[in-house]
Order: structure tokens, then C-alpha cells, then sequence
């Protein structure tokens, strides 16, 4: 699962190939009768802001696993995540 999350959000950042990324927590859900896997994590996206942003996506697993990234890097992504149950842990500084 890993894998189709970190593929799904690398495409849609600047510098895909440097890309690192840190915490991550999904939790599964019914919503609107469609089963899903939401995920929220943090992706260093070196050359771009030079920080580590906030995602949201969600994994239909009855879609082949397909993935969508709904936010990045947005205001709405600690509130969406705390939302689906995953409360994110507070970033630290870089050092």
C-alpha cells in the first residue's frame, strides 16, 4: 500500500525523484457506501518549498487500488485527516 500512495502523490510534485517521506497513517472507512483507504502523511519535496507538506489521499480498493490525492501542502489537510480519525503529529522544525 506504501507503494501506490508514495507513486500516486510523487506524481504531482515538483521534484518527484527526490521526494522523501515521513509519517505516514491510513485508517479504513465506508463513506457514501464505497469502501476506502484514507492516508495522511508528510512528503519532503526538496526544490519546491524545501519543507515537509501535509497530504491526504485516499486508496479505493475496489478500484484496483487506485489512488487519489485530495490535498497538499493545504490548509484543509490537518482538518481532513482529524476528520477520518488520523490526527497527524505536529511537525518539528529543521534543524
Amino acid at each position: 500500500m506504501e507503494e501506490i500512495v508514495t507513486a500516486g502523490v510523487r506524481q504531482h510534485l515538483k521534484n518527484p525523484l527526490a521526494a522523501k517521506f515521513g509519517t505516514m497513517l491510513a485508517g479504513e472507512r465506508s463513506l457514501n457506501g464505497r469502501h476506502e483507504i484514507v492516508v495522511c502523511g508528510y512528503v519532503d519535496d526538496k526544490g519546491s518549498s524545501g519543507g515537509n507538506e501535509p497530504f491526504i489521499g485516499k486508496i479505493y480498493p475496489d478500484a484496483g487500488n487506485s489512488f487519489e490525492l485530495v490535498a497538499i501542502n493545504d490548509a484543509s489537510v490537518s482538518g481532513a485527516c482529524k476528520a477520518a480519525g488520523l490526527a497527524m503529529p505536529e511537525l518539528k522544525p529543521n534543524s
